[in-house]
């Protein structure tokens, strides 16, 4: 098939993030579907985003890695390629950059999830997004979306490379037994009745991870639960460490491979909220940085891409 002049478009997707103080409580109403927040778990997530520069990086970083990936696939003075992103619970929605998508009238549309772990209540949660902007604006064209990429080769190595050098946060005696904690973000209990994929996507991660580390100890727990009344996936990583503190460990370093980019939930829970309960447990706790903008991300993201249209067939 003869390549076309019509561009092709990638649509990253990622979940959002209030962009002020003010647009915290309208945030988490989309979140939760149109359901009023209680006026005290506002004000509390507030203080959290207060806590943490005003407002979620995410959606700037976000736009910054399309901005940059664009850049990376037309490296060669084709522009073949727009990227776009568009989010699930802010500005810009899904729905409204689509429709600036298909004004640009590509050949073809690729859909990217910013997570490379896939369950239907993140990923699936982001197609269905899609499916329902198409079905409001008439829309029948075929849009490709990029599968599980947990284990992906450039990936691995790029947090293997951001644990080595979130290792250099240790005095160097105590690195060799620094124990690297990964995490996710918790889902609801009731997706394991649901034979949804994500507990063993997470885990894949860390499998493929691991043995690059030369030995170095290694746990996992789920961190970020939300507020119901129903159980969430465990453990947490508030009794791992508990129970790493009753082990004699006092040194952690956190990897949240479940997260690409900086946002509340690697700023505020695990740099202000983890890391005081280790103190009180006599632990120094340390992050690895995130991927966000890294030219390693983006040579990740060229590559899962480039994976990707080789299965479709579609010409470069």
């Amino acid at each position: 098939m003869p390549p076309t002049s019509q561009p092709i478009a990638v649509l990253l997707m990622a979940m959002g993030g209030p962009d002020c103080l003010e647009n915290v409580e309208p945030f988490l109403l989309d979140v939760r579907g149109g359901r009023p927040t209680p006026p005290e778990l506002v004000a509390e997530i507030q203080a959290r985003y207060r806590a943490t520069g005003g407002k979620s990086p995410a959606v700037g970083m976000t736009l910054s890695v399309a901005k940059k990936l664009e850049a990376r696939l037309n490296e060669s003075g084709s522009a073949r390629y727009r990227a776009y992103a568009g989010f699930r619970h802010w500005h810009p929605f899904i729905k409204d950059v689509l429709t600036q998508v298909l004004r640009d009238d590509p050949e073809h549309i690729v859909g990217l999830c910013m997570a490379p772990q896939q369950s239907s209540l993140s990923t699936g949660a982001y197609q269905k997004k899609v499916e329902e902007a198409q079905a409001f604006m008439n829309d029948h064209r075929s849009i490709s979306y990029v599968g599980s990429w947990n284990r992906h080769p450039k990936l691995i190595a790029a947090i293997v490379d951001n644990i080595q050098q979130g290792l250099n946060k240790f005095p160097s005696a105590a690195r060799p037994n620094v124990t690297v904690l990964f995490t996710a973000h918790s889902l609801p209990e009731r997706i394991v009745a649901m034979n949804d994929p994500y507990p063993d996507e997470v885990k894949g991660t860390v499998a493929a991870v691991t043995p690059c580390l030369g030995g170095q100890p290694a746990a996992f727990a789920y961190q970020s639960q939300g507020r119901s009344s129903e159980q969430w996936l465990g453990p947490t990583v508030e009794a791992t460490i508990d129970r790493l503190a009753c082990a004699g460990q006092r040194h952690v370093l956190v990897a949240p491979i479940g997260f690409l980019c900086d946002h509340v939930e690697t700023l505020y829970d695990i740099d202000i909220e983890l890391k005081h309960l280790a103190s009180g447990r006599g632990i120094q706790l340390e992050r690895i940085a995130m991927l966000n903008d890294s030219s390693a991300f983006i040579e990740t993201l060229a590559d899962v891409l480039a994976a990707h249209e080789s299965s479709l067939s579609i010409p470069s």
